[in-house]
């Protein structure tokens, strides 16, 4: 049996391990998933309303502004066919993390942006790994 579609998304956003984040026009969070509380450690009720400033690294938020209001100005991005970009990240308690995200673009029905949802995995370990690993190949060479 299949499952009603606006069932299946709603299970598939509350239930995704990896954190998902939509932001409107206004870079304001509109929806944050168990997946995002965990990660960030902001809940639903912390993280709803507010900026994306706060899990974007203040050295980063100029670069990440002038990215997202062009893709909110002219509804295009490098990203939003399914590439992955890793960033630097931030939690609550100021902590940086790595993450990989895909993005996923939502339109209104005249083609303009209406915002940007966001698929993201905690890659720490991984990239803390990638990096001492190319240390002990820099030492040996």
């Amino acid at each position: 049996m299949t499952p009603d579609p606006t069932e299946f998304a709603r299970a598939l956003v509350a239930g995704m391990p990896d954190a998902i984040v939509y932001a409107g026009r206004d870079g304001l969070i509109g929806v944050w998933n168990a997946g995002a509380e965990r990660m960030f450690g902001y809940t639903d009720q912390e993280a709803l309303g507010q900026s994306l400033d706060i899990i974007t690294p203040p050295n980063l938020q100029a670069r990440h502004w002038a990215g997202y209001h062009e893709t909110m100005r002219t509804g295009k991005t490098r990203y939003g066919d399914g590439q992955t970009l890793a960033v630097p990240a931030v939690r609550k308690d100021g902590t940086r993390l790595s993450v990989e995200f895909t993005i996923v673009p939502f339109t209104a029905p005249d083609g303009s942006m209406m915002g940007i949802a966001a698929i993201m995995r905690d890659i720490t370990a991984r990239f803390e790994e990638l990096r001492a690993l190319r240390k002990q190949v820099a030492a040996a060479g």
